[in-house]
């Protein structure tokens, strides 16, 4: 895949750093995230939720973060003392993850859980009442009485 320059849009708009760089981001696969293993569903009209596979690890190893419309969901395990078994096959990660998700305009946090080796993140999409769209009413003129036009002769 080319690598596109945007440096030439930044010098000519205003506002839109934080796209051209999810655009950058994209466009480098070698930096594409494989684990933990996650979906995104629309539960509702303004509510969202992520679930991450996160298999092994706890609450205590698990954070969740925002700043700047960026989720970011860390896991790191703590270490463990040395087993007296020996694994023929370990197919369990329990590798260390950090994955970062970018969130919409007026999108929150509400929620998070750890059920069952899935972690559910629940978000509201929560619009300030000024930026909602408003109906306008359109007054009409009475039509009950008669407009008379009146001429002056000199």
């Amino acid at each position: 895949m080319r690598h596109v320059d945007f440096s030439p849009l930044y010098r000519s708009t205003v506002g839109f750093d934080r796209l051209f760089t999810m655009l950058d981001s994209l466009a480098q696969p070698d930096q594409a995230q494989t684990y933990p293993p996650y979906n995104i569903e629309r539960t509702g009209e303004n509510t969202y939720r992520i679930t991450m596979a996160v298999a092994g690890f706890d609450e205590k190893e698990l954070s969740i973060e925002t700043h700047a419309h960026v989720l970011q969901v860390k896991g790191e395990k703590n270490a463990e003392p040395t087993e007296a078994n020996e694994y023929l096959y370990r197919g369990i990660a329990k590798r260390a993850f950090e994955r970062r998700f970018q969130l919409a305009d007026h999108v929150e946090v509400q929620a998070a859980s750890l059920k069952n080796g899935l972690l559910h993140i629940d978000l509201l999409r929560n619009i300030p009442e000024a930026m909602k769209p408003r109906r306008i009413s359109i007054a009409a003129e009475a039509v009950d009485t008669p407009k008379a036009i009146e001429a002056h002769i000199n």
